[in-house]
């Protein structure tokens, strides 16, 4: 038996992983309850029948065993004896698209790829913006949704099979991060894009104010638990970028300092970059489109963001740089293979 391939935390202290035991079989193993046998055949799994109580949410646990590890896997039917009432809870709580009754009490149950990615359960460690009801206030002249505050501690993790490592997000913390983000901040290759260089306690400074901005997200990036990034995350209606384009409600911004050059390879790239706009859009699903406005000479990161789906807007000129105002739409990274 080898060990559990991807772990899934329900809540309460329950948690639901899977064991494969042979080549296309395995076991759904939920806290407090037997292991549940399946194996794959004919393309699709074939699951034992669920018991009573069976948290339906579970089912990810076995849908990300599969979709996390096979990027071409666009579709997973699920073959299993429960009862309607489970099927459409599953529905109904996002875990899978549909069902369609197969005989009495057997039933196929449909998950995509794309559903699956944008499920908040596997990734988000801390309570989503998104969970907040629309009301709205000024910041100055700028009507926008009021902002809930920052969550405190790591705010998403992702086990990444290709790389075998686990990239998270933690909002700053700045005794314990200040000084990494000071060392980071007087790179040369940083200084020039992001002009702040600065002493610890400039620094202490500019952090305090991010947390103290409802506008911003501050975030520390790590591999395997280790600092490698700071990433600023905004909300675009109420930042410098709105006056430029239609802006909407909860379109979203971000900027980036990659501050360990160990992880500056192609591969670590990707990883935290599809990973970044994964939390964007996992954190509030009225998010639609997320914005990138980096200097017009930084044409290597301009590059990649078009590689990575972004389209270029315009050329725009903010009072203190000329940027390319760049936009992915939430359709569009949907369709793409996490």
């Amino acid at each position: 038996m080898t060990a559990p391939l991807f772990t899934l935390a329900l809540g309460a202290g329950q948690h639901a992983h899977v064991v494969d035991t042979a080549e296309g079989a395995g076991q759904l193993q939920v806290s407090g309850l037997a292991p549940l046998a399946f194996h794959e055949e004919g393309g699709r799994l074939h699951l034992a029948a669920l018991p009573e109580g069976f948290p339906a949410q579970a089912l990810l646990a076995l849908l990300g065993s599969r979709f996390a590890r096979r990027k071409k896997l666009a579709h997973l039917v699920l073959e299993t004896a429960a009862s309607e009432a489970f099927a459409v809870e599953a529905a109904r709580l996002g875990v899978i698209d549909h069902f369609i009754p197969l005989r009495p009490g057997t039933f196929e149950l449909h998950a995509s790829r794309a559903s699956f990615w944008q499920h908040p359960l596997p990734w988000l460690t801390a309570p989503a913006s998104g969970h907040t009801a629309p009301a709205w206030v000024f910041s100055g002249e700028k009507r926008h949704p009021r902002r809930p505050p920052l969550p405190a501690g790591e705010v998403y993790r992702r086990h990444l099979p290709g790389l075998n490592a686990t990239f998270s997000l933690r909002t700053v913390d700045v005794d314990r991060d200040l000084q990494a983000f000071n060392k980071w901040m007087n790179l040369e290759q940083v200084a020039y894009f992001w002009e702040q260089t600065g002493s610890l306690e400039e620094h202490a400074q500019y952090l305090g104010e991010m947390l103290a901005d409802r506008r911003v997200h501050p975030l520390i990036g790590c591999f395997d638990d280790e600092p490698f990034a700071y990433f600023e995350l905004y909300w675009c209606k109420e930042d410098r970028i709105a006056p430029y384009y239609d802006a909407g409600d909860f379109d979203r911004g971000w900027h980036v300092v990659i501050g360990e050059s160990k992880h500056q390879g192609a591969g670590k790239l990707k990883a935290w970059f599809n990973s970044l706009m994964h939390y964007m859009f996992l954190d509030d699903a009225r998010t639609q489109r997320i914005l990138g406005e980096p200097r017009i000479d930084h044409t290597r990161q301009i590059d990649f963001l078009k590689s990575q789906g972004f389209g270029h807007l315009k050329n725009i000129q903010f009072k203190h740089k000329r940027a390319a105002l760049l936009l992915l739409e939430r359709e569009f990274f949907e369709d793409r293979a996490l």
